[in-house]
């Protein structure tokens, strides 16, 4: 299996549901490593264009998670910011992985 492949399917494995202090560290880190494997193959000719618009979702995907850890927010609107983060990350690798198979 391709490293590229192999590293998009253990983010999208890493991926946390429940939203808890931990879990906000997490999603950001598996988002800066995503961010980085999207570079990568951003750097393939073949990819170049085609990957701009993960690019873009990753804007509204760290929103969501920075409105998760809103103090104003009740725990239940955390709870939904965090999951439509989570959902929306999870929806973007895959549909990367859709495209990017070699």
């Amino acid at each position: 299996m391709n490293q590229v492949i192999q590293n998009l399917n253990d983010l999208f494995n890493r991926i946390p549901r429940r939203h808890s202090t931990d879990n906000v560290k997490d999603i950001y880190a598996i988002v800066e490593e995503y961010e980085d494997v999207l570079r990568t193959i951003e750097a393939e000719p073949d990819y170049e264009k085609q990957v701009a618009i993960f690019f873009d979702e990753l804007e509204s995907i760290r929103v969501m998670i920075k409105k998760s850890t809103d103090n104003k927010a009740s725990k239940k609107q955390k709870d939904i910011y965090f999951d439509e983060a989570s959902g929306t990350l999870k929806d973007s690798i895959d549909g990367l992985r859709e495209i990017y198979k070699k």
